[in-house]
């Protein structure tokens, strides 16, 4: 069997594998990249670089996890020359500028993406059938996760219409950490479950992590007040924790 020595490097949450390819013979990259960037039977990794030799110069060439390379400023497939092209199924208007926004960043990877806006019948359909590339959605948590993981992430839900496991999921590992989160009984051991679990969601690149930012932004006028101690993960808290005071509002109505 043929060895082959690659490099893994890794920068910004992202892993590629290097492969000097000027003394290997025959060109089936596509195919190699496919393999060796599987993360459950390969090395692992988010994309293959190429190095080879032609008409007496290096070039470079890169192919991503499926074996699309990069050709003309495209993300294409090397076997048919279909360029990537992906969707975004949403179901309310307002959410179309914030995949607007993030389109320009897949242009310069070079995938081709478009939005659907659809209504709430076709987009819950479609949802149950899992007919979509890319939607935008969130999963719940609370401070204590217990059987909807399984709902979440587990693989028997992938394959019940209607179930929160909208990504597909079927993964052994994932599977397991599920368990332990739910038959934990202590804190510590749950906590650790969980870690666990979010550390191999997150290592499969399964969602792309959006509204991370620890606050919401309101403008209100300075005529209320609220608890000096407020909830942890509340937030803002408000308008439920916040009540009308009227030295604020004498305050406000001073200036």
């Amino acid at each position: 069997m043929p060895q082959l020595r690659v490099s893994k490097a890794h920068a910004y949450g992202n892993d590629f594998l290097f492969l000097d390819a000027r003394d290997v013979a025959g060109d089936d990259f596509a195919a190699l990249a496919r393999a060796l960037c599987a993360r459950h039977s390969g090395i692992g990794a988010d994309g293959l670089i190429i190095f080879e030799q032609r008409d007496r110069a290096a070039t470079m060439r890169l192919f991503n996890a499926a074996g699309f390379e990069i050709r003309d400023f495209a993300l294409v497939d090397r076997e048919t020359g279909e360029r990537m092209q992906v969707e975004f199924l949403v179901g309310e208007p307002g959410l179309e500028r914030v995949i607007l926004f993030y389109r320009p960043a897949l242009q310069r990877l070079g995938i081709t993406a478009d939005v659907r806006l659809v209504d709430d019948a076709q987009y819950i359909n479609r949802l149950r059938d899992w007919d979509f590339d890319i939607i935008v959605t969130t999963w719940d948590q609370s401070l204590t996760p217990g059987n909807e993981q399984r709902d979440y992430w587990g693989s028997r839900a992938a394959d019940i219409p209607g179930s929160r496991n909208l990504v597909g999921i079927k993964n052994r590992a994932v599977d397991a950490l599920i368990d332990s989160l739910v038959r934990a009984t202590t804190r510590e051991d749950l906590v650790a479950a969980t870690r666990a679990l979010d550390r191999v969601l997150l290592w499969n690149h399964y969602v792309v992590p959006q509204w991370t930012l620890g606050k919401v932004r309101t403008a209100r006028w300075d005529r209320f007040a609220h608890p000096a101690h407020m909830p942890r993960y509340g937030l803002t808290a408000f308008p439920t924790l916040w009540w009308w005071d009227a030295r604020h509002a004498a305050q406000t109505a001073a200036k």
